[in-house]
């Protein structure tokens, strides 16, 4: 979160819902969305209980401002990104994506489905707190429809992009976790109509997230480990609240870290396409640089956050990109992370490949990672990564500051950014052993810790 922004963090607006996130909140934000966003706008969400209260205040909002809107329902982040990119001026996504479930947000998406410039929040947030967005006059309120069939046509073309029937042939054995999130309505028929025998945890809708916590992380996904193994599955696969991450589980239980996953459909995507633009942030392995040297790539990083991964996949027509955490982005099917077209191309790589998923990893490039967070409130963020920045530039390491700062050493490197969606600060360090990346990972806590 900038200096000058008050409002909006990483990607959208994320609060606990009905306390500072009111249908008030939200109503006021959307109509001042609608005013530098004219036309006609869709929006969806996931299945958090606050879900209905915060989208229809939304469209409440977008009418009030001339705005037509086409409410898609229930579906995962990328199913409104692929449909605004198809069809509509804009969107709206009602989600807390990963935060526990008392959260909720808003994300907003430009008419390619890619999360605002920073102009335009800027713009949002001076018509939000002067109170002044665009209030049609009654007889140019904007109109509401419904587009019930969006998510049959976002699974339709996320299989067109892949083998199904080298998938069939495999006969994969699949355990699919959604978390009880946005996924639910589209993963389990992704993963069926590629022929594997699926068995599913979590796949009901349910806005309390009773199975697990919406975070895909691997204190998260016990239950998932467990079946994988009980089951002698071939792969586990876990998404986040709103399905635009996926996380994989070996056939053995192994946590698979959501780099290696990206950089094993990188891999892939490199081969098929003899080369290519790879686009990545400066939080993610050194292994997708090994990858494109080897497969004839080139790697552009960014600072963290998937909507500035889209835009310069997208003005640099670049071919695959992604985050460290399982968000993978197609620009030719999303302009954002999405987990329909990742599990597609990962079930295909296996099958293909005809190696268990294990093998593959362990054809990869060898980093080990360690992440470590601290709680810090937002108002003191700049100062602490400040006071951060300058303790370090003593210091005599080469540094990366495009996000946070990123420190260079011998053994590896330690990346120290306040989060922009949670108040909190990240260390993640990555190393050529465990206990380094451990040990780098936990003095770049020691620094944020010395300041907070």
């Amino acid at each position: 979160m900038t200096k000058d922004k008050q409002l909006f963090g990483t990607f959208g607006v994320r609060r606990i819902a009905n306390s500072i996130l009111t249908p008030e909140f939200a109503s006021m934000l959307a109509a001042s969305y609608g005013t530098v966003f004219q036309g006609k706008i869709a929006i969806g969400g996931d299945t958090r209980t606050t879900t209905p209260m915060i989208k229809h205040a939304i469209i409440s909002g977008l009418l009030s401002s001339g705005c037509d809107v086409v409410d898609l329902g229930i579906l995962p982040t990328p199913a409104v990104q692929y449909a605004v990119k198809k069809y509509y001026d804009g969107g709206i996504i009602v989600t807390a994506s990963h935060n526990p479930p008392e959260y909720n947000g808003i994300k907003f998406v430009d008419e390619d489905g890619i999360g605002i410039k920073e102009e335009d929040e800027l713009a949002i947030e001076k018509l939000y707190f002067d109170e002044n967005p665009l209030r049609a006059s009654w007889e140019a309120i904007g109109n509401l429809y419904h587009n019930e069939m969006i998510i049959d046509e976002y699974i339709d073309e996320a299989l067109e992009k892949v083998d199904i029937q080298a998938i069939k042939d495999a006969k994969l054995k699949v355990v699919l976790d959604c978390g009880s999130g946005a996924g639910c309505p589209t993963a389990p028929y992704i993963v069926q109509r590629l022929g594997c025998e699926i068995i599913t945890l979590n796949c009901q809708v349910d806005g309390f997230f009773p199975g697990r916590n919406p975070e895909p992380v691997k204190d998260n996904l016990k239950d998932l480990i467990a079946t994988v193994k009980e089951l002698n599955a071939d792969i586990g696969i876990a998404h986040d609240g709103d399905a635009d991450r996926t996380i994989c589980i070996d056939e053995k239980g192994n946590f698979v870290l959501g780099d290696k996953t990206f950089t094993l459909v990188e891999k892939q995507m490199l081969k098929e396409n003899k080369g290519g633009l790879i686009v990545t942030t400066v939080a993610t392995s050194s292994a997708i640089y090994d990858i494109a040297e080897e497969f004839g790539g080139k790697v552009i990083a960014t600072a963290v956050g998937d909507l500035l991964v889209a835009r310069e996949l997208k003005e640099k027509k670049g071919l695959f990109g992604g985050e460290e955490n399982g968000g993978l982005i197609f620009p030719e099917f999303v302009y954002g992370r999405d987990a329909a077209l990742t599990v597609a191309k990962i079930l295909e790589i296996i099958a293909k490949e005809k190696k268990p998923l294990s093998q593959l990893i362990d054809e990869l490039p060898v980093y080990y990672s360690e992440k470590k967070k601290c709680e810090c409130s937002d108002d003191k963020k700049t100062e602490v990564m400040d006071n951060i920045a300058k303790e370090v530039a003593t210091l005599g390491y080469e540094i990366d500051t495009t996000d946070g700062v990123k420190i260079f050493k011998d053994d590896g490197w330690v990346i120290i950014r306040p989060s922009g969606t949670e108040p909190i600060f990240r260390s993640m360090a990555e190393s050529d052993s465990q206990d380094k990346a451990t040990e780098l990972a936990n003095w770049g806590k020691s620094l944020i810790e010395k300041y907070k």
